[in-house]
């Protein structure tokens, strides 16, 4: 995290050379610490798509040595079904469930219906949300504030939106002609980028100085950004039932991924959620991130169905870019569900 902090985010080379340094350790203490010896694993799960290109090669690598000297099944796990299972080991949630992947690198609507059958809604057309974050944090140079020099990006914006007034700046929020799922961050970032350029004219700053109104501007994005997220998923919701692809009560929204820890934005998805009488499922903070625990769990999840197990690895690869499930966005395109008002006043 120190080394992603100095190079203002994940930089894939310095990526996989963090990687190569230190997956050895990390399995041997892994191992050493669960007291499960190499004879009793039952398989080996890793991720292969999708994911820094550089990175999945380092991990895909090590694994395959591992699998050749335990002489054990391979379990090659797709990164956002993983995160969209996770919630599974801690809260025993039945299939069918809408699932909210929103992190730094991907922002994605879909139902999960089987463990390894999942229908696309929508999808980021740009970038993702916590990419955004990241970015409006560098462009205010959050990381220079006296609050902010330890926390990532994202922290940073949800930490100093607490003592903002979202109010102050009014945004556009994306997307709102659109009557689908998806979703658009990247003119957002670029009107939040044209009020910090001028506000540095106004108080004569240069670009890396601290802006009196930081905070305000933090906290007018964080909304904006919670906002569009939870209209695209009332209305994903509001599809869902309609098509009779989740029940009408006591359905579960379940939000996953590293921006899944924010909780403003969490707070917001609990408006939606209540409205449409669905319960809102987060996995801890811990859990949300990327992580080697919901790795394990899909493959735990796919050895308990039988399916993607693998005995002989050959040509098996690692994919950078790899979609969820089967899309049908094009159908809740051609649905146009016009949602109700919410007020989102958290």
């Amino acid at each position: 995290k120190d080394v992603h902090l100095k190079t203002g985010g994940i930089i894939p080379p310095v990526a996989q050379k963090l990687h190569r340094e230190n997956i050895e350790e990390v399995i041997s203490q892994a191992i050493e610490r669960s007291k499960v010896s190499s004879s009793e694993l039952t398989a080996i799960a890793t991720t292969v798509k999708p994911g820094l290109a550089l990175s999945l090669g380092v991990g895909l690598e090590y694994s395959l040595k591992l699998v050749a000297q335990f002489k054990k099944p391979f379990i090659p796990i797709h990164h956002m079904e993983a995160h969209a299972l996770m919630i599974r080991m801690i809260n025993p949630v039945t299939f069918p469930f809408l699932v909210l992947l929103v992190s730094g690198g991907h922002s994605i609507l879909a139902l999960a219906r089987g463990v390894t059958d999942f229908q696309l809604l929508g999808q980021s057309l740009d970038e993702a949300p916590g990419d955004t974050l990241d970015k409006i944090a560098r462009r205010l140079s959050l990381i220079k504030h006296p609050q902010c020099g330890t926390m990532s990006g994202g922290q940073a914006i949800e930490h100093l939106a607490k003592e903002g007034n979202r109010l102050m700046f009014e945004l556009k929020l994306p997307m709102s002609q659109n009557l689908d799922c998806n979703f658009s961050f990247a003119g957002l970032r670029n009107q939040v980028n044209q009020i910090i350029s001028k506000k540095e004219k106004e108080e004569g700053i240069q670009n890396g100085q601290i802006l009196s109104c930081a905070a305000d501007i933090a906290a007018s994005a964080q909304h904006t950004i919670a906002v569009h997220v939870a209209k695209r998923t009332h209305r994903a919701i509001m599809f869902c039932k309609m098509s009779g692809l989740l029940p009408d009560k006591d359905s579960a929204l379940v939000v996953s991924g590293g921006v899944a820890s924010n909780q403003y934005i969490r707070k917001v998805l609990q408006v939606v959620a209540n409205a449409t009488k669905s319960s809102l499922l987060c996995p801890p903070p811990h859990l949300c991130t990327d992580n080697g625990v919901m790795i394990a769990w899909n493959g735990i999840e796919r050895l308990s169905v039988g399916q993607g197990i693998l005995h002989n690895t050959e040509g098996i690869q690692y994919e950078p870019k790899a979609p969820l499930g089967s899309n049908i966005s094009e159908q809740v395109k051609n649905a146009a569900i016009k949602l109700p008002r919410l007020k989102f006043t958290v």
